[in-house]
C-alpha cells in the first residue's frame, strides 16, 4: 500500500507544483496537503456519486418507492428502506475503505499515531458523517423533494468539511 500512496502523492505533488506553484503561485493559500486531501477526497467523491448513480438508478429505483429486505431463515419482518438509502449504504463501505487508506498513505502520512488508532478515530469520524449523510438526504430528498443525486451532492458539500478537520486534527494528528 505503501508503494501505490508514493505513486499517488508523486503524480498529486507534480500537478501541484507544475501547475498550481507555477501558474498561479497558490503556495500560501493552498498548502501541499491541502491540495492532497482535495485531490484525494474529489477522487474519492467522484467514486462514490458514481456509484451511487449506478446502485439508485440501475439497482434500486424500478424496485418502488420501499425497497423489503427479507432475512432468510430468521423469523423477523422484513427491512423497509428507500432506495436512495440503500443506495448510500450500499456505496459507503466501499468510499470508506478508499477514503481511508487514501488519507493514511497520501494526505496526512506524517501521523504518528498507529495504524489501528487512526482507523478506530476515522471510524468516528466516518458515523458523523453517516448520521449527516443520513439526515441530509432525507431532509434533502424527503422534505425539500429534491431528486436524490443532487441532494447527495449537497451532503456531500457538508461532509467535506467535517471530514478534513476530523481528519486532520483527530484521526491523523501528528
Amino acid at each position: 500500500m505503501q508503494t501505490l500512496g508514493n505513486f499517488i502523492r508523486k503524480i498529486i505533488d507534480f500537478f501541484y507544483e507544475n501547475l498550481l506553484l507555477r501558474f498561479f503561485h497558490t503556495e500560501k493559500i493552498v498548502s501541499r496537503e491541502v491540495f492532497r486531501y482535495a485531490c484525494c477526497g474529489g477522487g474519492n467523491m467522484v467514486l462514490d456519486w458514481f456509484l451511487y448513480f449506478i446502485f439508485y438508478h440501475i439497482l434500486f429505483s424500478s424496485f418502488g418507492n420501499v425497497v423489503y429486505i427479507d432475512f432468510p431463515h430468521i423469523d423477523v419482518m422484513p427491512l423497509a428502506i428507500t432506495p436512495h438509502i440503500l443506495a448510500f449504504g450500499i456505496t459507503f463501505p466501499i468510499t470508506l475503505l478508499t477514503g481511508f487508506l487514501l488519507n493514511k498513505y497520501v494526505t496526512f502520512t506524517q501521523s504518528s499515531l498507529a495504524g489501528w488508532n487512526q482507523l478506530m478515530r476515522y471510524l468516528l469520524i466516518v458515523g458523523l458523517n453517516i448520521l449527516i449523510n443520513y439526515v441530509g438526504l432525507k431532509f434533502f430528498v424527503e422534505i425539500c423533494q429534491i431528486y436524490p443525486t443532487p441532494s447527495k451532492m449537497l451532503v456531500t458539500g457538508i461532509t467535506v468539511l467535517v471530514s478534513y478537520f476530523g481528519q486532520k486534527y483527530f484521526s491523523f494528528k501528528k
